[in-house]
């Protein structure tokens, strides 16, 4: 495919973000570009259609954006006419390739803790004197970091299993895989197509840097057949990397396996939860396999906080805590974010995006004690809890007539927050971890949290 567009007719499906990239990005080379979407879109720099009034036959390349569905009739049209579909990571690969050739791709996947991880690597990175910076499925699209007038070293890619589908172009230096669970099993159609596509990025890399603890990471990469470093929160054998009483170490990237150099100490970690401890892990071999040394590394994960929504604390008042996971948009994330915790007052519902509810609520009944649940698919967390954890309390609340997405109005999530003080008491860990995308009742899962941390500052303080 040349990268002097000229004259080229190439629609991109998909009017957000990337979409609004790749077509800045793609006239400037001389395409003749179009915008297609479900939703009725207007660009002024840009002709643009609604996805049912596209005839497939007045277009050379197809460029789908993130969260298109294979299954889609536009998709499936020109698929049958045999035009070539590809996605902004394998647009942005090509660019990369004539103009910052020297740049070095590192990747990372998986079902939950992707953007804090790749956010760790990319400042372990940094602290180690590389120009990187973390883009993808969070922050600058990868085609924009690609033409940043920065020239970076090297692009941490976050990729989402719907990048990951479409993608046949990049080489990674090194790749991260975190953990597979259920999630997005609507858009891939099952489990296993979705599990499937999260391995295939390997395909992609010499190294890979895999999670031990997580049983289908390990599964399903027993047939690859490059360099795999795991990493796991036991002791680590040769050639691996995990923690050791209160240290992090390494035993992959040294030059004697059968001994082992201290990435960091496990209190320098924060939050000290075990998932973090894990991503911190995975974050090291990915900067340990760019050439980054220790202590380097060490200062970049001590100095790191998590982005917003991700394990925040908000308020802690009358020995009872109030944290906002909003970020834990599927049922592994919120398994993990409420086994941090002892006793809980659990917050959730929302868009179940096809999950199944069933294996969080059995692995994490003991620690919760009643469960407020808000959305369109709240009765599939209620019906999982009645079935398998009949002690837990429900509680469960419709939006009221006066809130809707984007208004100033906040009186559904300040009667969650009356909710669950009516239920908490001191020792108590009162957390918003909603197993759901947000979508049904909010903009976003961070307009989700910060709706939440208002209602508490509001309802608790009085503020």
């Amino acid at each position: 495919m040349p990268l002097n567009f000229s004259k080229q007719r190439i629609l991109i499906l998909g009017a957000g973000v990337t979409g609004s990239a790749l077509a800045q990005s793609l006239s400037r080379r001389g395409a003749i570009v179009a915008i297609a979407d479900d939703k009725k879109i207007q660009d002024a720099a840009f002709k643009t259609h609604h996805s049912d009034d596209i005839n497939v036959n007045e277009w050379e390349l197809v460029v789908v954006s993130p969260g298109w569905k294979p299954s889609h009739p536009l998709i499936q049209k020109f698929i049958a006419e045999g035009i070539e579909i590809t996605n902004e990571i394998d647009m942005a690969w090509q660019i990369k390739q004539e103009e910052v050739p020297h740049q070095r791709w590192y990747a990372l996947t998986g079902t939950n803790g992707k953007t804090t991880t790749v956010e760790m690597t990319a400042a372990a990175m940094r602290a180690g004197g590389l120009h990187a910076i973390a883009c993808g499925n969070l922050g600058d699209t990868v085609i924009e970091a690609v033409e940043s007038k920065d020239k970076f070293d090297v692009l941490v890619l976050e990729l989402s299993s719907f990048q990951i589908h479409w993608m046949k172009l990049p080489q990674f230096t090194a790749s991260a895989l975190l953990n597979i669970a259920d999630d997005h099993t609507d858009w891939h159609g099952s489990f296993e197509e979705y599990a499937r596509t999260k391995v295939s990025l390997l395909d992609s890399s010499s190294t890979a840097i895999l999670n031990a603890d997580d049983a289908e990471v390990v599964k399903r990469c027993a047939q690859w057949k490059g360099r795999k470093v795991f990493f796991s929160l036991d002791t680590p054998a040769p050639g691996e990397m995990g923690v050791v009483e209160e240290l992090l170490v390494d035993r992959a990237f040294v030059p004697d396996p059968q001994e082992a150099a201290m990435i960091c100490e496990l209190t320098e970690i924060k939050p000290t939860v075990p998932h973090n401890v894990s991503n911190a892990l995975a974050a090291a071999g990915l900067a340990r396999a760019a050439g980054v040394d220790h202590e380097h590394i060490r200062s970049a994960l001590a100095a790191f906080t998590p982005g917003r929504h991700r394990i925040e604390e908000i308020l802690s008042h009358a020995g009872i805590t109030w944290i906002d996971d909003s970020k834990a948009t599927n049922p592994h994330a919120a398994g993990a974010s409420i086994m941090s915790a002892l006793s809980v007052v659990w917050i959730a519902g929302g868009l179940a995006k096809g999950a199944r509810m069933e294996e969080l609520i059995q692995r994490c009944s003991k620690r919760i004690k009643a469960a407020v649940l808000i959305g369109e698919d709240r009765e599939i967390i209620a019906k999982a809890i009645r079935e398998n954890a009949p002690h837990i309390a429900i509680v469960q609340l419709e939006a009221p007539s006066t809130y809707h997405i984007g208004s100033a109005d906040n009186s559904l999530m300040e009667n969650v927050v009356e909710a669950a003080r009516a239920l908490a008491v001191e020792g108590d860990t009162v957390l918003l971890a909603p197993a759901c995308a947000s979508m049904d009742l909010f903009a976003n899962y961070a307009d989700r949290g910060d709706r939440f941390a208002q209602a508490v500052k509001k309802v608790i303080l009085g503020e």
